[in-house]
């Protein structure tokens, strides 16, 4: 399968300022353009997208800063452009274009926040990040390791469901069957299916994941 070409959180490595940056101001830094984008609309709309705006722009610079592909950027984008259209479209049909762009710009400027932390940030530290931000919670129940080890599992899944998707497709395509819904979803079940239980047997074998004696 081809997964290995979708890469979840796709780090790209860099010695840039922000690639310097820890990671836990790059998180502050990423909650409060989120704040900023979810708070504009109390204000007027006129100022709310003014703020948005800037917001926004920064939120490019930041990848300029970051050195990272403008490709990258773009795809981010055409991932959820049939969805912007519908938001702008409703959004502008119901309360104008102002409005419209201010929504549309909130997204915009979030997602690509999202994606400037995790191209700069290892993998491997993001999940150490969420390990240690799910630790306060451990006197509630909460395991930050098995927290951490899903995160990782879904990081290393998504791109391998991908991947079948991918190969599915054309397997299908090449064969004419491309409009056959079965001949496109049965194969990649099988596939994903057979991937979970290898992963389980290989997680069992090890014995990550199971409960610890002490706490039984």
């Amino acid at each position: 399968m081809r997964g290995h070409a979708h890469l979840v959180a796709g780090y790209i490595p860099g010695h840039s300022p922000v690639h310097r940056l820890p990671l836990w101001p790059k998180a502050v830094l990423l909650l409060a353009v989120a704040v900023l984008c979810l708070a504009s609309p109390a204000i007027s709309v006129a100022a709310g997208a003014a703020v948005t705006t800037a917001v926004l722009l920064l939120v490019v610079l930041g990848h300029a800063l970051a050195g990272l592909p403008w490709g990258r950027l773009w795809r981010a984008i055409k991932l959820m452009l049939v969805f912007l259209v519908l938001i702008a479209a409703y959004q502008w049909w119901q309360h104008g274009a102002v409005t419209a762009w201010q929504v549309v710009a909130a997204i915009v400027a979030t997602v690509l926040a999202s994606n400037i932390l995790t191209a700069t940030t290892p993998v491997d530290e993001l999940l150490d990040g969420l390990e240690a931000g799910v630790r306060p919670l451990e006197r509630l129940g909460a395991d930050p390791e098995r927290f951490s080890l899903t995160v990782a599992l879904m990081l290393r899944s998504i791109p391998f469901v991908i991947g079948a998707f991918s190969d599915v497709r054309d397997a299908a395509r090449a064969r004419g069957l491309e409009r056959n819904l079965l001949a496109r979803s049965r194969p990649v079940v099988i596939a994903t299916v057979g991937y979970a239980r290898a992963t389980g047997e290989a997680l069992s074998a090890r014995g990550l994941g199971d409960p610890d004696p002490a706490e039984e």
